[in-house]
């Protein structure tokens, strides 16, 4: 487990490096849990992990209005004042999330977000808990 851990954090640093204005790098589970992090301190990671689960559901929710669509969620960008948020599928049951600040190349950071969870996705998924449906 130790050494998954560190793999994923270097593969984390890799992503923030090679994107300037990259701040907070969190790899997260569907219920909220941190899974990993980069660029920031656990406190805030855990703070945002568990704002990323209401958000992956509500996302969710409103993929469900496609009537072609197989409902799921798979990226989600919000820009505020200060910079932009990235939150985006990374296999089952499992999501990267990143804070940027302005000025960010926004078409680099989902390239290699895409990348990042081509790569890794099923090395980022997390098994269901007792009584959760696969998502």
């Amino acid at each position: 487990m130790i050494q998954q851990r560190a793999n994923m954090d270097w593969m984390l640093k890799d992503l923030a490096d090679s994107v300037p204005q990259t701040r907070h790098v969190v790899v997260l589970s569907s219920d909220g849990l941190r899974m990993a992090q980069y660029g920031t301190d656990t406190d805030t990671a855990d703070r945002l992990a568990a704002a990323c689960a209401g958000l992956q559901s509500l996302a969710g929710a409103v993929a469900t209005e496609f009537p072609h669509g197989d409902g799921r969620m798979r990226l989600v960008v919000i820009e505020m004042g200060g910079g932009f948020f990235y939150l985006m599928a990374a296999g089952a049951r499992a999501y990267l999330a990143v804070l940027a600040d302005e000025g960010v190349d926004a078409g680099l950071m989902g390239q290699r977000m895409r990348d990042l969870v081509a790569r890794i996705g099923g090395h980022l998924s997390t098994p269901p808990r007792n009584g959760e449906q696969d998502a």
